[in-house]
């Protein structure tokens, strides 16, 4: 991008505050944390005179194909048996069909997997080797997802005593050992206040697109929590968690700690906020805010964009984290 492309996108966030742009110009698309690549792919995507269904699906699709951080796509974030698992959904915020496919087995293209759910069922999610089954019946190639670089992950939390892990209450102590674990005969129940998650350990790109006409349409995509416990399925594929699209009002979605954000659904309420004339920053800051009532020490990020095209975000140490491309500036940039 030129500089002078680059110094107007900086007049543009600065204008509004730090994490956020007032009045730009449709269409707009905004994503997660520095995935540049699948920014530029869902903007050029619209350009070339794709569908906002089309712009997020190969948005996120871009990211899969990349490895994102290694927390998109297949060969990133090994369960504890090894294996890689793709988890995400798409959102068509015109007639609020969801697709979603979560502890997706054996096929790369899990975006692709959670259009299809929408095009070719009457369900909203699909999970498991069903869901993989269903994706080569879609025509989607069964492969490993399994890399060189999964399984060194892998090995070196086995050499670790499995650490970090996500048990509790068990026996023998999973904070020294590998298990096999069983449960503990008495139950103790901690107030939460620590985050598994960090900046290092964020696990989904979430987008939203609003066209010219104003349709918007939000997607995730993501391999999980790194050594999750097999079957884990975190916010991204869920409605309202993972992201939200309303035409009506605007599209949000999350990244960072699933298993803390899909209990407040903070994409579904930063829409509502926005719904209701909140700025799209605003909103960011009152879902994370809410989280940390209960969590203190939780990390995640939420992106937020209305549908006049004004968009923002906010994580939880107060900074913004999304790449985004307007209209307006004609151009994609970073911020965080």
């Amino acid at each position: 991008m030129a500089a002078a492309v680059v110094r107007i996108v900086l007049i543009a966030l600065q204008l509004a505050g730090p994490c956020g742009a007032a009045g730009a110009a449709l269409p707009v698309v905004i994503n997660t944390w520095a995935f540049r690549k699948a920014t530029e792919t869902a903007w050029r995507t619209l350009q070339l005179g794709g569908s906002e269904l089309d712009a997020v699906e190969k948005g996120c699709g871009q990211c899969e194909i990349d490895q994102c951080d290694g927390s998109v796509g297949y060969g990133g974030s090994p369960d504890e048996s090894g294996e890689t698992t793709l988890d995400a959904m798409i959102m068509n915020g015109n007639t609020m069909e969801v697709g979603a496919v979560a502890d997706l087995r054996h096929v790369k293209n899990a975006i692709g997997v959670a259009r299809k759910v929408i095009e070719h069922t009457k369900h909203t999610l699909l999970v498991g080797e069903s869901a993989s089954l269903f994706a080569v019946r879609m025509g989607f190639p069964y492969e490993d997802l399994t890399t060189q670089r999964s399984l060194s992950v892998y090995s070196r939390w086995l050499n670790q005593s499995c650490q970090p892990n996500y048990w509790k209450n068990v026996v023998p102590d999973s904070s020294k050992s590998c298990g096999p674990y069983k449960r503990l005969e008495k139950v103790s129940f901690e107030e939460e206040t620590i985050s598994q998650r960090n900046i290092h350990n964020h696990d989904t790109i979430g987008m939203v697109v609003i066209g010219k006409s104003g349709t918007v349409v939000s997607g995730t995509s993501t391999n999980g929590g790194v050594h999750k416990i097999p079957g884990r399925v975190g916010d991204s594929p869920i409605a309202g968690a993972g992201s939200y699209a309303d035409s009506t009002a605007g599209g949000a979605a999350a990244t960072g700690d699933g298993d803390t954000m899909m209990r407040f659904l903070p994409s579904y309420q930063a829409v509502e906020y926005m719904r209701m004339g909140t700025d799209p920053t605003v909103a960011c800051q009152k879902v994370i805010s809410r989280i940390q009532q209960h969590v203190p020490k939780f990390f995640g990020a939420v992106i937020c964009a209305n549908t006049t095209g004004s968009y923002g975000d906010l994580n939880s140490s107060q900074s913004c984290m999304f790449t985004q491309c307007d209209a307006e500036t004609t151009g994609c940039s970073h911020e965080g």
